[in-house]
């Protein structure tokens, strides 16, 4: 199954956007806050509204790379970020994840992987793994609930991610979030993984 570009065109075009909270969400940010290298090459794929990346390149993050299949949330995107894009310490492409042929220090997670039809997980988890270099990490936040077929977001559990991680990375951690937003409380891990 691909990803539907028509789909999140529309979902973006009529506001159904109820995963968005208006802002980066308190895992991501303290995760952030404990980064000291501020040059590292950073990919946020199916990026929405980028409030992470808004928050990244406000503290002097240089190198991140954003990207969205809908031209409706990269056209917005672009003239938010004109300034950065200009200095060369962002850049925002319109396409499809799967197809993106570049490698990355750290790739950010926040409600991308539930977004996808569940039939493509494994084909995510090969793919962060051959986007990171060597020492890379894929980090953020991953819904714990059970699986639906109703969706997105689509659920999952602990045991499940691990079976897709575990031959191509090293869990560093993958626990549930302590200071989740009320409405996702218990509803949520914190992940990082490290490239094998």
């Amino acid at each position: 199954m691909a990803i539907d570009k028509q789909y999140w065109n529309n979902r973006y075009k009529t506001h159904q956007t109820s995963w968005d909270m208006g802002n980066i969400s308190d895992p991501l940010k303290n995760y952030f806050d404990q980064l000291k290298n501020k040059n590292i090459s950073i990919l946020i794929p199916g990026c929405g509204n980028a409030h992470e990346a808004e928050y990244l390149i406000q503290n002097n993050f240089s190198n991140i790379t954003l990207i969205d299949i809908s031209e409706l949330v990269v056209d917005s995107l672009t003239k938010k970020f004109e300034q950065y894009i200009s200095e060369g310490k962002m850049k925002i492409l319109c396409g499809d994840f799967f197809e993106l042929d570049e490698q990355f220090d750290l790739i950010i997670e926040q409600t991308f992987f539930c977004a996808l039809d569940p039939s493509l997980r494994k084909k995510y988890a090969e793919k962060m793994n051959t986007l990171l270099g060597d020492n890379g990490k894929l980090s953020g936040v991953l819904f714990s609930f059970p699986l639906t077929t109703e969706g997105p977001p689509f659920g999952g559990n602990k045991e499940e991610y691990q079976n897709y991680f575990a031959t191509l990375f090293q869990i560093q951690t993958m626990e549930p979030c302590y200071n989740s937003i009320e409405p996702r409380r218990e509803r949520e891990l914190f992940f990082v993984l490290k490239k094998l």
